[in-house]
């Protein structure tokens, strides 16, 4: 039965989109929104039109590029397994869609369109998935209730139900309670997730799998060859990777390191490798009269001890961590810290700024004492000293963080367990 909540929305939602369409002129993202999304079922028809025959078809949703890639291990490990399966991916941001609209397992890579009944029916008429894999969050009902109606079964996987989300207002929980019953099965990122499943929403088809983005970054931590030019470079210095920096984080970054007197090597990654990016980040540091090199301008007369290395190139940063001793992971000014697996998992200290609570990995880095959370610049220059003259506490604290990762990975087999579970069903059917 549906919730009066829902039936709202599926009343308003037009209209709201209607006044979206009138107003995209005048805000940028909402002009984004729509024009990228233009011609999108031409051409999935097209792509529908030349499918091969195949047994079973996966729609995988992400809201964006993070989301994603928590399924990347599931999709690797199916696609070992079934290399016919048709796999479709869709995407709510154009970061992520841009970051993996050429990911090559997948038959076609799409922004999903705006979630009116008619476009849904559409869609899953297309696609005709056997099933819907749906990662982290981003419910749209109207989607979710045609492929439930269509006989798709529906996986929630890496699922949390954090404290401040809106699930929790009471306005809004018999909406959520209605969208959480359709889902088939839900794998959760946490025992305590799994129990506000079962005792807030009355969702009984709950398992505790684990993150699988924790499998993700020990699968891409064993690959390094695009940086191996680099470890001659740095070998037996202290090295700091700044990864995912944005302004706020360069500026407080630069502050607290200019402060110490034995300085670590220092490598920035910024957040969005554009010119007018680098060229703000190169004219900060000259004015600190600091030198840098960009990546792509690298030759013999790099010094590591004296330049900053400033990355200027996409795909870098994940392979980065591999020659780093510690590791600054920016967003934390802004609106959310970004990914602070990919520097634990090599076992380095990971500083970050205050701005974590939308993460739960990072708050439980944290935690766990892998994780220094700095408010301001004092607090980061003391922990970068602290690092840099006291090797036994960063070793330590390393360590830390390498075993937070190490210990929840595993949720990848689960949740494929359970995908295998219905293509089983499915072929029998």
């Amino acid at each position: 039965m549906h919730s009066s909540a829902l039936s709202i929305y599926k009343l308003l939602f037009p209209a709201l989109l209607g006044a979206a369409k009138l107003l995209n002129r005048l805000h940028p993202r909402l002009r984004t929104f729509f024009s990228v999304r233009k011609g999108l079922f031409e051409e999935l028809e097209k792509t529908a039109g030349m499918l091969p025959p195949s047994v079973f078809r996966m729609w995988v949703h992400a809201a964006s590029v993070g989301e994603f890639e928590q399924a990347r291990p599931v999709i690797a490990a199916l696609k070992e397994k079934h290399p016919d399966m048709i796999l479709f991916v869709s995407f709510l941001s154009d970061s992520g869609y841009n970051a993996r609209k050429n990911f090559p397992d997948a038959t076609a890579v799409f922004y999903l369109p705006p979630d009116t009944a008619h476009n849904a029916k559409r869609l899953i008429a297309l696609l005709l998935p056997d099933l819907l894999l749906l990662m982290r969050y981003d419910f749209w009902p109207n989607h979710l209730l045609e492929a439930k109606k269509r006989g798709v079964k529906l996986m929630l996987a890496a699922a949390v139900l954090q404290t401040h989300a809106p699930y929790f207002n009471p306005l809004l929980n018999s909406f959520y309670r209605t969208i959480f019953h359709l889902f088939d099965s839900i794998y959760t990122a946490s025992e305590k997730d799994s129990t506000a499943f079962r005792e807030l929403f009355g969702c009984m088809r709950v398992e505790t799998a684990g993150d699988p983005r924790f499998d993700q970054v020990v699968l891409r931590s064993r690959n390094h060859a695009r940086v191996d030019h680099l470890k001659p470079l740095f070998e037996n210095l202290t090295v700091l990777v700044a990864g995912s920096v944005w302004e706020k984080d360069e500026t407080v970054l630069l502050d607290a390191w200019q402060t110490l007197a034995k300085r670590p090597s220092l490598i920035m990654v910024p957040h969005q490798v554009t010119p007018e990016n680098l060229a703000h980040l190169e004219a900060d540091l000259l004015k600190r009269s600091l030198s840098s090199v960009r990546i792509s301008q690298l030759n013999d007369s790099f010094d590591p001890r004296q330049q900053i290395l400033i990355i200027d190139q996409t795909g870098y940063l994940a392979e980065l961590y591999t020659v780093a001793s510690m590791a600054y992971v920016g967003g934390g000014f802004g609106v959310n810290v970004h990914n602070t697996l990919e520097p634990a998992v090599f076992a380095i200290p990971v500083l970050f700024g205050p701005r974590y609570h939308n993460s739960p990995e990072a708050e439980d880095l944290a935690a766990s004492g892998g994780g220094t959370v700095i408010h301001n610049g004092n607090e980061l220059a003391a922990a970068l000293k602290t690092f840099s003259d006291e090797s036994a506490k960063r070793v330590a604290t390393g360590e830390i963080a390498g075993r937070f990762v190490r210990e929840r990975a595993g949720a990848t087999a689960i949740i494929v367990n359970g995908i295998e579970r219905e293509y089983a069903a499915h072929i029998r059917g």
